[in-house]
Order: structure tokens, then sequence, then C-alpha cells
């Protein structure tokens, strides 16, 4: 497999059969420097409904033929929309062409902006994502929860992590999530895209070394294959 990193939670990962983007955020994202219109895709994953992890998921479900998988009613919302879409609930996964998806808990919230009401659509998730003989984990927005234990007997390639603080976990707990999901590798995401969630990765990375845990920060741009 191949990932590539965009800033912010927003990845490509490409496997022998598909073209995932995971939580699109090109357009209005500082840490990003790939337009939107570069990118080609088979599905568009979302973690959750905030502009930050869904902005550009129709422009890339009606550009591309993407199908766009994300909880039900987030879903529904795109597809009303004209967006291609999948709905799941949480713990719940369906067999795609490429490989299976199942969305696990997250503790976060999931809306869209309305002016002075957000319109909230479902619950946030967290994705588990098989295919090529591996799994990949994105945990989405999310506090540090005990039941990432259960997630990780699924036996994570590579775990995605936020890192971030204010929003997220932050490094201490992402730490202690590690220890849950015992990854072989995992990467840092929703850090150092403005001020408020500004932490320092080589750091975060030293100290999961200390601790057995193999962590590979990532620039915007580079990418990673395993």
């Amino acid at each position: 497999m191949r990932l590539t990193y965009f800033g912010h939670s927003c990845f490509l990962l490409e496997t022998t059969k598909a073209r995932l983007v995971l939580d699109p955020f090109f357009t209005g994202n500082p840490a990003c420097k790939t337009n939107v219109a570069d990118i080609a895709c088979d599905y568009v994953l979302l973690s959750h409904a905030h502009e930050d992890h869904s902005g550009d998921a129709l422009a890339l479900s009606k550009r591309c033929g993407a199908t766009i998988i994300a909880v039900y009613e987030l879903a529904e919302y795109f597809a009303a929309q004209g967006g291609k879409t999948h709905g799941l609930g949480l713990g719940g996964g369906f067999n795609f062409p490429f490989g299976r998806v199942k969305l696990t808990l997250a503790h976060h919230t999931s809306s869209v902006e309305a002016g002075l009401k957000p319109i909230y659509l479902g619950a946030p998730a967290g994705l588990l994502i098989s295919a090529d003989g591996k799994h990949v984990y994105h945990a989405g927005d999310t506090a540090l929860f005990m039941d990432m234990q259960l997630i990780g007997r699924a036996g994570l390639d590579l775990a995605l992590l936020p890192i971030g603080d204010n929003f997220t976990m932050g490094p201490d707990d992402a730490l202690e999530a590690l220890g849950y999901l015992k990854p072989k590798l995992a990467v840092p995401m929703h850090y150092n895209t403005w001020p408020i969630i500004a932490q320092d990765a080589a750091d975060f990375a030293r100290r999961a070394d200390l601790k057995g845990h193999a962590v590979k920060s990532l620039r915007p741009g580079e990418t990673l294959d395993f």
C-alpha cells in the first residue's frame, strides 16, 4: 500500500484495486499544497461531517464518480446533493471491491455549519480499512478511549492518530492509544494546521520510540509505502 499525506487528517491510500481519499480537506487547508482538482480517486471515506474533514467530498464524488463512505446520516446528506454514497452504522462494515471498511467508535462531534444552527449528521467515527492483506485504522477526531484495545485486535499495520489536542487527544493520550492499538507503525495527524493545534511531531515520535512504538511523521505531500 501507499499512503500520501496532505496535511491535517487528509490522506490518499492507494491499494492494488482502488484509490481512497480519507477525510478530504484540500480547499482551505493551510497545510496543503495540492489542488483537489489534481486528485483522482475511486472512494472517499469520511470520519465525520466537520468541514475540515469532509469539505471536498462532494466535489470529488461528482468529478471522479467516487463513492462517499460515511456514517448513514452523513452519507444521506451528500446523496441529497447528488453524491454517490454508501452509508454505514457504527460497528458495521461492508465488503467493497477493494476490501472492507468498518466504522469504529470515536469520541467527538459531527456537524456542518449552518449559520447559528449547526446541522448534526450522525455520530463521529473511526475508519478501519482492510485491503491487500493489511489493516489500516484512521482514528478520525477522537479522545482516548479504552475500547481502542478492541480495535487493535484486528492486528493493525498502520494507525493514523490525531495528536493536536484542544479538539482531539494530544501527544500524551496518543501515546496511551498506541499501547492499546499496538500498530506496526503509526502516523500522527490533525496537528499544526493552525496555532491552536500546534504540536511537535518529532518529539512525539521520540517519546513513542522510548515506549517501543514505531512512529513516522509525514510532511504534507510526503508518501509512505508499507
